[in-house]
C-alpha cells in the first residue's frame, strides 16, 4: 500500500500563474532586447553606440514591465478590495440571507441541502468573510493581488531575458556582435520554451520551435531595418 502523503501530490495548474508571468518576462527580455541590439548592430554603429542601446533597452524594458505590471495588479486590487467591503455590508445587513447564498454554492458542488446548510453555518461561524471571499468571490490570501511584488518579480524576468544579449553584445568581437546576439538570444528563446512546457507538463518540442521561430522573425527583421538604414 502507497504511503505517499495527500499533501505531497502536486499539479502543474498550481505553477502555471507564476510560471506564465516569469517566462514571458524573460521571453520578452531576450526577444526585444537581443532584436534591438541586433538593429543596431547591422546599421554598422560602434560598439559604445550597440552597448548604450543594448543596455538602455533592458533597463526601459525592465521599468515599463514593472509599471505596467503594478498599474494593473493595483487595478485588480482596487476590485477586490471594493469586493470585500461590499461583503462586509451584505454580511452585517442579511446574515441569514448570507447563509443561504453560502449554503447554495455548496449544493451546486454536490452536497444537499441539509449538510450544504450546516457547513455554511460552521463556515461562517469560524470567518463569516473569508469563507465568502474564498468561495463567492474566489479570493484568498494566496491569490491575493501585491502590486509591488508583481512589479519587481515582472522587472526581474524581464532583465534577466535581457541581459543575456546584452553579454552577448559585450563579449563577441566587434565584427561578430550581429551573429553572436542573434545566436545567443534564439538559443535563450528556445530554452525557455522548453523549460516553460516541461515545468508545466506539456511537451516541449512545439513550444521550443514556436518561439524559435518568432525569435528568427524578429531578428531578421530587425537586422533588415539595421542595413536599410545603416549610418
Amino acid at each position: 500500500m502507497s504511503r505517499l502523503h495527500p499533501l505531497a501530490e502536486r499539479h502543474a495548474v498550481e505553477k502555471l500563474g507564476w510560471l506564465r508571468a516569469a517566462v514571458l518576462g524573460a521571453n520578452d527580455g531576450t526577444l526585444s532586447t537581443g532584436s534591438l541590439i541586433v538593429g543596431v548592430a547591422s546599421s554598422h554603429a560602434t560598439r559604445g553606440s550597440i552597448l548604450i542601446a543594448g543596455l538602455s533597452a533592458l533597463v526601459a524594458g525592465a521599468l515599463s514591465m514593472a509599471a505596467g505590471e503594478y498599474v494593473s495588479v493595483s487595478s485588480q486590487r482596487d476590485s477586490e478590495q471594493a469586493d470585500i467591503s461590499r461583503e462586509k455590508q451584505e454580511l452585517a445587513a442579511d446574515w441569514d440571507g448570507e447563509v443561504a447564498e453560502l449554503a447554495g454554492i455548496y449544493q451546486k458542488r454536490g452536497l444537499d441541502e441539509d449538510l450544504s446548510h450546516k457547513v455554511a453555518i460552521a463556515l461562517m461561524q469560524h470567518d463569516a468573510l473569508g469563507a465568502h471571499a474564498k468561495d463567492e468571490l474566489g479570493l484568498s490570501e494566496a491569490t491575493a493581488a501585491r502590486p509591488v511584488q508583481a512589479a519587481f518579480a515582472s522587472a526581474s524576468a524581464f532583465s534577466s531575458g535581457a541581459v543575456l544579449p546584452v553579454l552577448a553584445a559585450v563579449l563577441a568581437p566587434e565584427t561578430w556582435v550581429s551573429w553572436s546576439v542573434s545566436l545567443t538570444s534564439i538559443m535563450v528563446l528556445a530554452i525557455l520554451g522548453i523549460v516553460g512546457a516541461v515545468a508545466g507538463g506539456a511537451p516541449p518540442l512545439r513550444p521550443a520551435l514556436r518561439v524559435t521561430f518568432w525569435g528568427i522573425v524578429a531578428m531578421v527583421m530587425t537586422s533588415g531595418i539595421g542595413h536599410l538604414f545603416g549610418v
